[in-house]
């Protein structure tokens, strides 16, 4: 889901605490906008959502968040950057990451294959393999999202052209 033009968010865990907390990162982003009439860095942006995270955790009468967020957005220097935040508020910087069901595996699946010399065409096939290696049925562009930080913002593929790289790597 886009938080931001120029940031998205992905969850793994409680649906509606990551909607809460997708509200939450729009409502901090909107501020910093009117304030400073430019889009909020992506780091600051994450800091915030985490700080949120980690009230909760301290706060009586309410429960922590339920979820781990992946934060990927770009960043008005040029420099792509992906975040992972965890329930009690700790957000780490990563180069790729997974979270989630086997996220171990997919994980050290993405050790062996990632560099940083990747183009966009090939991040995007290892980010399709990564998800194979543990998905459970047949992936169809119905049933996985792919977003893409670069930039022009951040996006999400539509349908068809996930169902064009499913083919391409099958093929």
């Amino acid at each position: 889901r886009t938080l931001v033009k120029t940031a998205g968010m992905v969850y793994s865990g409680m649906g509606p605490d990551s909607r809460v907390l997708m509200t939450k990162g729009r409502k901090i982003a909107q501020q910093y906008y009117l304030t400073y009439h430019e889009n909020i860095p992506t780091q600051q942006l994450v800091r915030q959502l985490a700080r949120v995270m980690q009230e909760y955790t301290q706060r009586g009468g309410v429960r922590p968040f339920g979820v781990s967020l992946l934060v990927a957005g770009m960043d008005d220097d040029g420099k792509p950057a992906l975040y992972q935040v965890d329930p009690s508020g700790s957000y780490f910087s990563w180069k790729a990451a997974a979270i989630g069901k086997n996220m171990v595996n997919a994980k050290t699946f993405l050790e062996k294959r990632y560099n940083a010399d990747l183009e966009l065409e090939d991040a995007i096939h290892t980010a399709i393999l990564t998800l194979k290696e543990g998905f459970e049925g047949q992936m169809t562009e119905h049933n996985i999202e792919i977003g893409v930080a670069d930039e022009n913002g951040f996006r999400r593929l539509e349908p068809a052209e996930v169902k064009d790289y499913l083919e391409s790597i099958s093929s």
